[in-house]
């Protein structure tokens, strides 16, 4: 128990990661965003870990659920209960004084969204208002990208749920683009290809293993051999198979050819003299996919410019939500416009 009273919050599709402002910001939470609900009362029994550790094992009495959707709020409710439970355990159950929260959104909510995820923020215990910041904003602030310049910087976020490119300047939001395509897209094609090609039927839990373990997005000259248990898809037996890295290169190729073409979009838009610093200084990569083995040679040959990944990827959009707490008179100014430019966005 922290007893924190500013809290940054990655409230992703995938994890929820809470961070706390300070020398460089600490990670305090991070767990998997899932719940498990009895059928009968439909009340919470586990969040987390202790969840996610029921995925594909749960009786029917018991039902698992994943709150978020492409990085959007699926199940207010649940998302609340989250929030309140997790949010609690930083700040101690019975703090009178409610903490100030800075939460991440995909670049591409609409106001709808965005008032979702205030509301239940503020529902679960936050003081109000509580702030938004985009994703790629607070990525490049965790990863300690320089913003108070007006260079451009280029920062590729690829959540579970949704990818996302952004140009940045000045702590603003100059152009960006999305997609609802993720991780979760390539655990899927994954666990699609062990499917069709060995006839073996895996869960979701064994397929993520699976990507993080051997999928590579380039050939690689000494491929990983991973053993793979599940049920064969004829006898419906037990039975294990050797996947090699090389054989899943075309899955994983066919899901970021969409985050390829969510970066050409933002160049193609971007400023000129926004254009040659981002030449000079390429994309980050942040975001839990940002793990995925090649994944920086594969973008850099398809887009053109240089491509590096982020020392912190998967925490960078926590840790930055947290530092902007601590900077609302710089970056304050920022998130109004923000959220004036996302809005924007369900014109177009």
């Amino acid at each position: 128990m922290f007893f924190a009273k500013r809290l940054g919050i990655d409230l992703g599709t995938s994890r929820l990661r809470i961070a706390v402002p300070g020398r460089g910001g600490q990670i305090v939470i991070d767990e998997p965003t899932v719940v498990t609900l009895s059928a009968q009362e439909n009340a919470v029994l586990a969040a987390g870990s202790d969840a996610a550790n029921m995925v594909g094992r749960a009786p029917e009495s018991v039902s698992v659920i994943n709150p978020m959707r492409e990085g959007v709020i699926d199940d207010y409710r649940i998302v609340e209960a989250l929030l309140r439970y997790y949010m609690g355990l930083v700040v101690g159950r019975f703090n009178l004084v409610r903490p100030e929260v800075m939460i991440a959104t995909p670049a591409g909510v609409t106001n709808v969204e965005q008032r979702a995820v205030r509301d239940a923020a503020e529902q679960a215990g936050a003081r109000r208002p509580a702030h938004l910041i985009a994703n790629p904003l607070a990525a490049a602030i965790g990863a300690g990208v320089p913003m108070g310049d007006a260079r451009g910087a280029l920062i590729g976020n690829l959540g579970a749920g949704r990818s996302e490119a952004a140009v940045l300047s000045m702590y603003g939001v100059v152009v960006w683009e999305s997609a609802r395509v993720g991780g979760e897209v390539v655990t899927e094609v994954i666990a699609d290809h062990v499917k069709r090609r060995h006839s073996l039927l895996i869960g979701e839990p064994t397929a993520e293993e699976l990507k993080f373990a051997a999928a590579t997005a380039i050939p690689v000259e000494d491929p990983v051999r991973a053993e793979v248990r599940g049920r064969d898809q004829s006898s419906g037996m037990p039975r294990s198979v050797t996947i090699t890295s090389n054989e899943l290169v075309p899955s994983v190729q066919q899901v970021l050819q969409t985050f390829v073409e969510v970066t050409r979009s933002t160049l193609e838009r971007t400023p000129p003299e926004l254009t040659a610093d981002i030449i000079d200084r390429g994309m980050l990569l942040t975001g839990a996919a940002a793990r995925l083995q090649g994944i920086d040679a594969y973008l850099a040959d398809e887009v053109g410019i240089p491509v590096t990944i982020a020392d912190n990827a998967e925490d960078a959009v926590a840790l930055g939500a947290a530092e902007a707490l601590d900077n609302l008179d710089i970056v304050g100014p920022n998130l109004l416009a923000q959220e004036s430019v996302l809005g924007a966005a369900e014109a177009r």
